[in-house]
């Protein structure tokens, strides 16, 4: 299965099967679109939050660029605080690096990033943000994350 059917497949699937408190927007590009997460059961989180998902030209064989991003248009205009989501909108998670497989979908990413949110019972940053933020790649993948706590 060529890169391009995969991901026409993944849409489908997300178009036919939504999951719940997860929009998807689709662009022009094939290879980049945005999901809007509601968490619905956690006071933490009363907004909405958008994610940018980027794929990449070797996906499935390596995982989506994943960040959460501002729409000052669309009203969305926080980035969710939690331990492992950074101010600049990246999320330290090990299934968007070494831990991610190609059977994964992104799908399941996007389940994997609203269960994390919805979860978690800490509002606060990761420790290293402030010093992080000033010198961290634009892409995310750049960058080898330390897991400080991976209970939340």
């Amino acid at each position: 299965m060529s890169i391009r059917q995969r991901i026409l497949k993944e849409y489908r699937t997300l178009e036919y099967n939504k999951l719940p408190g997860i929009e998807v927007i689709l662009t022009e590009n094939l290879h980049q679109f945005y999901a809007d997460l509601k968490i619905t059961d956690n006071d933490l989180y009363p907004n909405t939050y958008r994610l940018k998902i980027s794929i990449p030209e070797d996906y499935p064989f390596v995982a989506p660029v994943v960040v959460f991003v501002r729409d000052e248009d669309e009203g969305i205009n926080e980035i969710p605080i939690h331990p492992h989501i950074y101010s600049n909108g990246h999320i330290c998670l090990d299934l968007l690096g070494p831990g991610w497989v190609p059977v994964q979908t992104v799908s399941s990413l996007l389940l994997s990033i609203q269960s994390i949110l919805a979860s978690n019972d800490r509002n606060e940053r990761p420790p290293d943000d402030e010093r992080y933020c000033k010198g961290a790649p634009k892409n995310p993948t750049k960058t080898r994350f330390t897991y400080h706590d991976e209970t939340v």
